[in-house]
């Protein structure tokens, strides 16, 4: 699949996160999404959702991706760039809670691309997909 106008390196982040979302475990929905990851040693961490008959222990691709690269030994904030893709209409998009995991983990300016399987996509940065974030200064209070 082509991505047309996009750099051959998020190309090929795309094509990681199309292949490891096929290895989604979606017996519910059967809504696959993949995510890869790419840290600052050029490592791509790999992720897909994982369901759950419970629904709430459910685990999308992004933070699949992001824990395995904390549990990989990588530091918070010296990622590169994520690309998301599943076979929507257009781009996919992260979900809410995975926006605010992307905020504490990964730099604010960090490309975030979001594909679909048709060769669609589209970039933006973490901040733009969660302007107004709650974080970790946040929760710095002032003395009284």
């Amino acid at each position: 699949m082509e991505f047309e106008g996009l750099s051959q390196s998020y190309t090929t982040l795309m094509r990681a996160a199309e292949e490891v979302m096929r290895r989604a475990y979606v017996p519910y929905s059967g809504f696959q999404v993949g995510a890869a990851l790419l840290d600052s040693d050029g490592h791509v961490h790999e992720g897909c959702n994982v369901e759950n008959a419970a629904y709430g222990p459910t685990n999308c691709a992004e933070r699949t991706a992001l824990f395995r690269a904390i549990a990989d030994g990588k530091q918070a904030g010296t990622f590169k760039a994520i690309a998301v893709i599943g076979a929507t209409e257009g781009p996919i998009s992260p979900c809410g809670i995975c926006r605010q995991v992307l905020v504490e983990l990964c730099p604010p300016d960090m490309p975030v691309i979001m594909g679909n399987t048709k060769g669609d996509w589209t970039m933006t940065t973490v901040t733009e997909l969660l302007p107004g974030a709650f974080t970790p200064s946040s929760l710095h209070k002032e003395e009284r």
